[in-house]
Parts: structure tokens; sequence; C-alpha cells
């Protein structure tokens, strides 16, 4: 096992800090691809190795983590005509640690399984800070036997890693999870918003929310550094990853056939955000759109 060689594509906001702990702890030789020149300039003068292309990774890696935007990036990566599906052999190790529709992670798992590829579904959750500590929350799809292979691994760039089930289960919980948080936020914005525009301050509210009923993770990770400072910096998780999160939400709800009428609202308060010209900023940011409509 300690032999084996991982591979990582995709060193962007989360990926990067997550490679360099899987590379600084895992104690094996990590190969790393992605398409701007400067975070593998990065990735090599901290001494580490990387590859021409993802489609090398996928040749000389025997467990390959990939860190994309979306889906439909996923999918391009697989599926493209010198994607990793076409350089896949069997004994090896695919694992997603993106967000993607549950549908697309069976659909693939399928694929790379026909090639003898074992694949799971690793979405990973929390913030930027989070990762470059090394404290992320990891929600796992696979079967027993390749979650207790790839636990070891996860568990350098996080400190909670809970399996949930087959391929796909991972998505749904972090899927699910994202939506839930955008209800929340979306409640204290307004919260918020109502308070500021009736005389009180953000910080009154949030304390007295905090020793009550009305206390919740949101609150303090997204109530207090965010919309209570009225702070949105770029390259956190951005309105744009959000919206694309709650639309996969949204899509999960369709096909089961209920109206989700709460999801639904998050979507268009993150669409108007991202029609404002925030998409790039801290999704939080849509307490600017609500604040817009209580003044």
């Amino acid at each position: 096992m300690n032999e084996e060689t991982l591979g990582f594509i995709g060193l962007g906001v989360m990926g990067e800090p997550m490679s360099g702990h899987l590379a600084e702890k895992s104690g094996r030789p990590v190969l790393a691809f992605d398409l701007v020149p400067a975070a593998i300039q990065r990735w090599q003068d901290a001494g580490r190795k990387a590859a021409a292309s993802a489609a090398e990774v996928m040749t000389k890696a025997d467990i390959v983590f990939v860190s994309l935007p979306s889906g439909r990036h996923l999918e391009a990566l697989c599926r493209g005509e010198d994607g990793l599906l076409a350089h896949a052999a069997s004994g090896k190790v695919l694992v997603d640690l993106g967000t993607s529709p549950p549908s697309l992670s069976r659909a693939l798992a399928a694929e790379f399984g026909e090639k003898g590829v074992a694949y799971a579904d690793a979405p990973v959750a929390r913030t930027r800070k989070a990762a470059e500590e090394g404290n992320l929350a990891i929600t796992v799809g696979a079967t027993p036997e390749l979650f207790a292979r790839i636990e070891p691994l996860l568990s350098c760039f996080a400190s909670d890693v809970t399996h949930c089930g087959d391929v796909g289960s991972g998505q749904i919980v972090k899927i699910l999870n994202n939506m839930v948080v955008v209800g929340t936020v979306v409640a204290l914005c307004e919260a918020a918003s109502i308070a500021n525009a009736s005389g009180m301050e953000t910080q009154t509210l949030f304390e007295a929310f905090s020793k009550g009923s009305a206390d919740s993770f949101a609150l303090r990770a997204h109530g207090f550094n965010a919309v209570m400072p009225q702070s949105f910096p770029e390259r956190v998780f951005s309105t744009e990853y959000m919206l694309k999160d709650v639309s996969y939400a949204l899509e999960m709800g369709r096909e089961a056939g209920l109206a989700t009428k709460g999801a639904s609202l998050g979507a268009e308060l993150l669409g108007q955000a991202i029609d404002q010209g925030y998409g790039d900023q801290y999704w939080p940011v849509i307490l600017k759109i609500i604040g817009e409509r209580t003044s």
C-alpha cells in the first residue's frame, strides 16, 4: 500500500491545500496536474512532481483524486476524447472530491467499473481556511471496502470523514447539506435586514440568537463571520458555486416529484446576486439582495 502513487487533478481554491496535505501526510508520492501554470509552478516549487496532462496522472497513479468546480467539468475530464476513461486500467481508484449530481456519480462509477476502476464520490465541505488547516468534512459514497482503503488518505486533509453508503450517497448528503445551509442563511439575512430597519444592530440580534433556539452552525460560521460584518471576499465559496449545489438539489427534487419551495427561493436569491455582479463573492452576499427588498 505504501508504494502506491497518488494522483491529484485540480489545484484550485480547495484542491491546492488538499493536495498539499496529501503530499505531506500520506507518505506516498503525489503526481499532480492543473490547467493553470501558476498552480503547477507552486506545486513544483514545493519539490513535488507534476504531470503534463490529466491523462498522465490517470496512467501513472494508482489512486487519483479529482477536485473540479462542477459535474460538467468532471464529465468533460472523464468522458473527453483523451479523458480519464480512455486511460483507465484495472485496479485503479478514482475519487471525486467535487460536488456533482448523484446520477452522474453513479453513471461514471458504472463506466469506470467496466474497466476495473473503483469509484468513490467524496465531496468536501467547509471553507478554504478549513482546507488550509486540514479540517474539512467529507461525505463518501463507496463500497465499504473502498471506503476503508481511501479513508486514511482523505483524513490527511479532513477531520470528519463519513461513509454515507454506496456511490452517489456522498453527493446526496453534501448537496442537501448546502440546501439546508442556504435556507438558514436566507432566514438570518432576512432577520438582520428587518432588525436593522427596526433600529437594532445585527450583532445584538445574532448574539441573542446564539443563546436561544435560533443558534446554529450557520449562525456562527456564516452569520457572525459574513452577514454581521458584511464581509463577502472572493476565493472563498462563491455565489456561483453555491447556486450550482442548490441547483443540483432542485434537480433531485424534480426527479422525486417534490415541490421544494424553500430551495427555489434560495436559488432565486443566489441567481439575483450573480446578475448584480456578486457571482465571485462569498455567497452570503445574498444579504445585499434581501436588504434591497426591505429598504
